[in-house]
């Protein structure tokens, strides 16, 4: 009879988590500073999770120590729904690039879904004499240990894709670290350095204008967008496996009930069908996840894959950030 009591009880308590939740606002921890792109995501969605969660959503930047110190907060929050984490592929490569982490990414969280990824290009200055990738190869062969590789800090999206990429060609090149992906790129058009890896929402706009020479896109399959659309993937050029792109996902404490989880998780599904959401990704270079890493199992088997992906390629350069 107790036992049936207590199951009883249960039932009731998570149904009305379920039917009470949200009862005050939301808060999205951003574990970067305002203005970036991956507070452009949070705001975005934001906007387009508002209504299918029936509450109000609040954006709270908590940056530093590459976005360690705002995931290490949302770990430690209350269970209760109430403060969610939106991370990119820091989530996977911080346990590699800190080695004191004072939380497990895929123990400390539980996860709520997929949102976006943001494919990545080999760019290089204006003036290098290669005028494709096969040239590019050719050229990074003749020149090895003259080149320079820009990146906009340890442990950016740049820097990761750099890492990749030398190990891919077998080849070491001269990494050139800056503070940001502004200056970096600023460098790369003035003909400082010679090539850069960087996110499609950082050089879109310079692949069009003709300001730095495109060679390649980091995804397994070629791009539709018209300045992007023609150049090959590192994949089909003989890179084999070569697929890295900057994504992001949602996430809460560990222990937050299921029933809140599914809900917030329901809702998330529902906005990333939101129009204008996918409108506002693809005119920032991202494109919206449709397939079944929108769901917390799939999210979470993605995030273990990335981390055993790039802890490997991070320890091999020994280039950490603690």
């Amino acid at each position: 009879m107790k036992k049936f009591l207590f199951a009883t009880m249960a039932l009731a308590a998570t149904s009305a988590a379920l039917a009470e939740y949200p009862e005050k606002p939301v808060t999205i921890v951003v574990p970067f500073a305002a203005g970036g792109p991956t507070d452009k995501v949070a705001r975005d969605l934001a906007e387009a999770l508002r209504g299918p969660l029936k509450a109000t959503i609040v954006i709270e930047n908590v940056g530093g120590a590459g976005g360690t110190l705002g995931a290490a907060k949302v770990a430690k929050a209350a269970p209760d729904g109430y403060t969610l984490l939106l991370h990119h592929i820091g989530m996977a490569t911080s346990p590699a690039l800190y080695r004191n982490l004072s939380f497990k990414p895929v123990e400390d969280f539980e996860y709520l879904g997929l949102i976006n990824e943001v494919p990545m290009t080999i760019i290089g200055k204006p003036g290098l004499p290669a005028n494709n990738w096969a040239e590019l190869q050719k050229w990074l062969k003749d020149n090895q240990g003259k080149v320079n590789l820009a990146h906009a800090g340890l442990g950016a999206a740049s820097h990761l894709c750099g890492l990749l990429f030398q190990q891919s060609l077998k080849m070491q090149m001269t990494t050139v670290p800056y503070k940001g992906t502004g200056p970096a790129m600023t460098d790369l058009m003035g003909g400082q350095v010679d090539v850069m890896c960087d996110q499609t929402t950082n050089t879109t706009a310079q692949i069009a204008s003709g300001k730095v020479k495109a060679y390649a896109v980091t995804t397994l399959k070629p791009l539709s967008t018209p300045a992007l659309a023609k150049l090959p993937t590192l994949d089909a050029s003989g890179l084999k496996g070569f697929n890295v792109s900057i994504w992001h996902g949602l996430y809460a404490p560990k222990g937050t009930p299921k029933a809140v989880t599914d809900k917030v998780n329901a809702a998330l599904k529902t906005a990333l069908k939101d129009p204008g959401f996918i409108k506002r990704e693809e005119d920032l270079g991202a494109v919206v996840v449709t397939d079944a890493r929108v769901n917390p199992a799939e999210h979470k088997k993605f995030v273990s894959d990335e981390i055993a992906k790039w802890g490997p390629v991070i320890k091999a350069a020994g280039q950490y950030a603690d």
